[in-house]
């Protein structure tokens, strides 16, 4: 079915209906209104849609993947695999989130990201098609206990990357890609991330990130980034590493 086509064929209807029904317009228009915004749903679920496909399918510049082998070659192609799809899981997770501000939490993924707005247009261009605006970029973040906004673009992150593998963001048994990332494929420099530190602090084992403080109130006061994308668990605020 052609979601665009039919949400068009839907407003038209309602609006011939409303204007067909005048004497009856106290009547007819909730119902009208009702049509016009199921309509409109289905044509943003199918933006939506083409949106990720774009992402999940789009050809990196020429020459960006080889300039990332040739500054790390000790890199595997399958690392360069993993980075890319990570970059990728960054990108759906700003989608997904609403466009709300985000944080990239993997230094391998953050580089690839860099040296592609260095092809600006074709960056903008990426932009305008993936999301309907520019994204911004800024340098990988970890958790703090004092930066909270950084910390709700990173929520937001890890929940929407948790979501696109099937896993509970709230009781994570392993990490997402994005979030695996550094360690796996042992970036220079890389964030380490676990899923959950208790056992690892119960042994006495200190370093590196928990998943389980994105979902603890205790780490920094807050749980703000962590929701679902239409019913957030923290405000819209501006600022946090990563984008908005």
């Amino acid at each position: 079915m052609n979601v665009d086509l039919t949400a068009e064929a839907l407003i038209l209807a309602s609006t011939k209906m409303l204007a067909a029904t005048e004497p009856n317009r106290f009547f007819i228009l909730p119902i009208g209104l009702f049509l016009v915004l199921t309509a409109w749903l289905a044509f943003y679920a199918y933006i939506q849609a083409r949106r990720r496909a774009f992402i999940r399918t789009f050809a990196w510049p020429p020459g960006l993947i080889n300039q990332l082998r040739r500054e790390h070659p000790a890199l595997s192609r399958n690392n360069i695999d993993q980075i890319d799809r990570g970059l990728r899981q960054f990108f759906l997770a700003y989608l997904n989130g609403g466009y709300r501000p985000v944080s990239m939490p993997s230094v391998a993924a953050d580089e690839l990201w860099h040296h592609f707005i260095l092809y600006t247009r074709e960056y903008d261009a990426f932009c305008r098609q993936a999301f309907g605006q520019f994204l911004h970029h800024r340098p990988a973040a970890v958790l703090t206990t004092s930066e909270t906004r950084t910390n709700e673009g990173l929520r937001r992150v890890w929940w929407h990357a948790c979501k696109l593998e099937g896993i509970n963001p709230q009781a994570a048994a392993a990490l997402p890609l994005l979030f695996a990332l550094d360690r796996d494929v042992k970036f220079p420099g890389g964030h380490v991330y676990h899923p959950d530190c208790d056992a690892l602090r119960r042994h006495g084992v200190h370093g590196g990130q928990c998943g389980g403080d994105f979902t603890s109130t205790s780490f920094d006061g807050t749980t703000d980034g962590l929701g679902d994308g239409s019913g957030d668990g923290g405000g819209d605020g501006g600022g946090g590493c990563g984008g908005d």
